[in-house]
């Protein structure tokens, strides 16, 4: 072999040649063509098509180079770091609110560095076979999947520990037509000159050679996801060999895939953000360290919590390097960088033919983009054909300069591609804009523009998708937010629409009126209907069981039916529970999540974790594992009683009936039923425990029973207060005395209830 040969295509040469080799002896149909043996002039073919794939992959997706970066930075100067997150935090967590809040509140939550350590994202990749790479809006889930491809890329001389040839597929081309994962794989070795491709990929398939990254689950349109999510699943099993790397959004994150263990993208810590900014101002060193020392300035504790997510962080950098001055809001920081990029970028980009495009106004781009933008995430589109968006730029610049006469839509499409970077191709003919969070900006916009605030709250307020537009939308009505807040309400107000529903937040509103707390009022509600919600779960996980035989396969149907159909109570605590934590004052933050942290391992002993992977009630499997329940039973009265001791200490009921709830618990400890007792027995103790537990905060089964409507109703209700909060944190400006009467009326009984 020459030197040439060792140079190019050497670090998948190793890989992919035995695999040619196989086909050979096999007598594949296309590498006849190639002669009998494999010759020099043979293998000379190959390492070229190794070389062009390496070199591929490197150009396309082994460089940073984003929203006006100056100069392209190498992704091995991005360090990313994954944090585990286990089953149930998952489940909590994934349907509404993204990681971001869980993650900034980690170091007041012992169970976050408990259980979630933060590892560097290369020694995760090594240890699992299939991974799913979970985080919010411009956590870098891509740029971790094709750092892993880089590392593949190097062979030995690489930190990826296993020989396989990275492939990374947007999923978002599967946004029409076949659904093909074996196809897309083929098609990069096509590309690249492998003779034979389709016979290689079978076999590499076969053989377990490939490291297979597909990017983006969320990207793919709903209609289209269902049917993606089954293809993956089955292309996973019928080429188990090989090794999986996906991403997508957590709040778009539906689907447990059955082999994939779930990891999510920690925020970036300050050496992260620092080693960024050094990158991104490397040739002028003496501003990066002027913007990082700015960020660590006590005045800028807002812009530094926008640089924990690459996405952020580059908007960040970008507005930096244009003002030397820091943004402190969010939708402001879009705003300015969206300027930049409209201005500054297209300034270096140089001018195009386009005269039309050439002469309209920067205000004039931002209205025909928004449009664009509300109008495909009206329709939940991300990807868009070349011809329509150039039809629709027609019809918006024709309304905008009824003097011009001739307008080429696919022209100042593609200026708007060159010029500013907004609009990208993904594929032939195939536009999206180039991050989602651009397309959620714009759609607040043109929203804020065209005064739609109050269509955007009846259409849209318990809808997910929408959460980062209802917060940006916040930030950019300068008049003050108080408009969208009452409409907010108003309509949340609707979901409190049974009489078992009011009763319980009548409950909540009379348990804590006038305690001792100095918290404020709607705190203590949020605190104790969590309590509530969580006291309803475990209602629900008992009704579930109950109904239930008493043997292995029950008990894993239980747990499937209480996960499936009680997965709203789930939401109604997670939701009430970040409110809680959101309305507490400073002094009672603490407590707050130590409250909370206490009651959830509460439940969790108390559905005894049997089999050390589901939780469920003791009784539902006792005949089989009945070692266990006494434990359980013991673990599962301590943390009620360390419970009870918390909230005592928050005061936040009027009446001292805890104090009389632990003394009840600690009685319950010697009644514990020995592990031979009979299934019934358990049963009993186990209700009697529930039922204690429920007196001691003046509640009732009846009240806490709440239907599968009335589950989704309490979900939505919950989950539109929570944003209401966020909200109002991420608004301009919000009147002081409209919030004050907002809060006075949340969480209780609308007047007309």
């Amino acid at each position: 072999m020459t030197g040439s040969e060792v140079l190019i295509g050497q670090a998948i040469s190793g890989i992919a040649l035995p695999i040619f080799q196989t086909l050979w002896r096999k007598g594949g149909k296309g590498l006849k063509l190639l002669g009998k043996t494999m010759d020099e002039t043979t293998k000379q073919l190959l390492f070229k098509a190794f070389g062009k794939y390496e070199q591929n992959y490197t150009e396309r997706h082994g460089i940073l180079k984003v929203l006006g970066m100056r100069e392209p930075v190498s992704l091995e100067s991005v360090y990313t770091t994954v944090q585990f997150l286990d089953d149930a935090a998952i489940q909590s967590f994934e349907s509404v609110e993204t990681l971001e809040l869980i993650y900034r509140k980690a170091k007041q939550r012992s169970f976050q560095s408990k259980d979630c350590p933060k590892q560097p994202g290369i020694t995760v990749a090594n240890q699992k076979q299939y991974l799913m790479v979970l985080g919010s809006p411009g956590a870098g889930k891509s740029t971790f999947l094709r750092r892993m491809g880089l590392e593949a890329l190097k062979g030995k001389k690489g930190k990826f520990k296993h020989a396989c040839i990275p492939v990374l597929i947007e999923l978002k081309t599967f946004n029409q037509g076949e659904i093909d994962i074996e196809h897309k794989i083929a098609e990069e070795f096509r590309i690249c000159g492998f003779p034979s491709y389709q016979e290689f990929t079978a076999k590499a398939l076969e053989q377990g050679k490939l490291l297979i990254l597909l990017d983006g689950l969320d990207e793919v349109p709903t209609e289209r996801m269902n049917p993606v999510i089954q293809h993956i699943q089955n292309f996973v099993d019928l080429h188990d060999k090989n090794r999986f790397i996906a991403s997508c959004r957590v709040a778009a994150y539906r689907h447990n895939f059955r082999r994939f263990t779930d990891v999510a993208m920690a925020e970036f810590d300050d050496a992260q953000i620092e080693n960024f900014i050094s990158n991104w101002f490397g040739r002028e060193p003496e501003i990066g360290q002027e913007c990082w020392q700015k960020l660590n300035h006590e005045d800028n504790k807002a812009a530094k919590e926008l640089t924990q997510t690459p996405l952020l962080l580059t908007l960040v950098c970008l507005l930096y390097q244009r003002s030397r001055k820091l943004p402190t809001n969010r939708a402001t920081l879009y705003e300015r960088a969206l300027r930049v990029l409209l201005e500054e970028w297209a300034a270096e980009k140089g001018v195009f033919k386009d005269d039309v495009y050439k002469g309209l106004d920067t205000k004039r781009k931002e209205m025909m983009l928004s449009e664009i933008a509300h109008d495909a995430f009206q329709a939940d589109h991300l990807f868009l054909p070349r011809r329509e968006i150039a039809d629709q730029i027609e019809q918006l610049l024709a309304e905008m300069l009824p003097d011009e006469t001739l307008i080429d839509g696919e022209a100042v499409l593609k200026s708007i591609e060159k010029q500013h970077g907004v609009l990208v191709e993904r594929a032939e003919g195939i536009y999206s804009f180039s991050h989602l969070t651009l397309q959620e900006y714009l759609t607040a916009q043109y929203i804020d523009d065209h005064r739609q605030i109050d269509k955007l709250v009846k259409e849209h307020l318990t809808d997910e998708r929408w959460r980062e537009v209802f917060l940006l939308v916040s930030g950019l009505m300068r008049g003050g937010a108080d408009e969208l807040l009452l409409l907010m309400e108003k309509k949340a107000q609707t979901y409190i629409n049974t009489p078992r529903l009011q009763a319980l937040l009548r409950w909540a509103d009379w348990v804590t009126a006038d305690s001792e707390s100095n918290m404020k009022p709607v705190a203590k509600r949020a605190i104790t209907l969590a309590n509530a919600l969580a006291n309803a779960l475990a209602n629900a996980y008992v009704n579930a069981n109950a109904n239930a035989n008493a043997n292995v396969n029950a008990y894993g149907n239980s747990y499937f039916y209480a996960n499936g159909n009680f997965y709203t109570y789930g939401n109604s605590y997670t939701y009430t529970y970040a409110l809680a934590n959101a309305l507490a004052n400073a002094n009672a933050y603490s407590y707050a999540n130590a409250y909370s942290y206490a009651n959830g391992n509460f439940y969790t002993y108390t559905y005894a974790n049997v089999k050390g992977k589901f939780l469920t009630y003791p009784y539902a499997n006792a005949n089989a594992n009945a070692k266990v329940l006494a434990n359980a039973y013991i673990e599962a009265i301590t943390e009620a009683i360390d419970n009870a001791n918390k909230l005592k200490e928050l005061k936040i009921f009027k009446d001292d009936n805890l104090t009389v709830l632990i003394a009840r618990l600690e009685a319950l400890t010697i009644k514990v039923p020995n592990d031979d007792q009979p299934l019934e027995k358990h049963r009993a103790f186990a209700d009697q425990l529930l039922q204690t537990y429920l007196k001691g905060f003046n509640l009732t089964k009846k009240l806490i029973n709440l239907s599968e409507a009335e589950e989704t109703a309490m979900s939505n209700y919950c989950y539109a207060n929570l944003l209401m909060v966020k909200c109002k944190e991420s608004a301009v400006r919000v009147s002081p005395k409209t919030w004050a009467a907002i809060e006075e009326r949340m969480l209780r009984v609308p007047d007309n209830g």
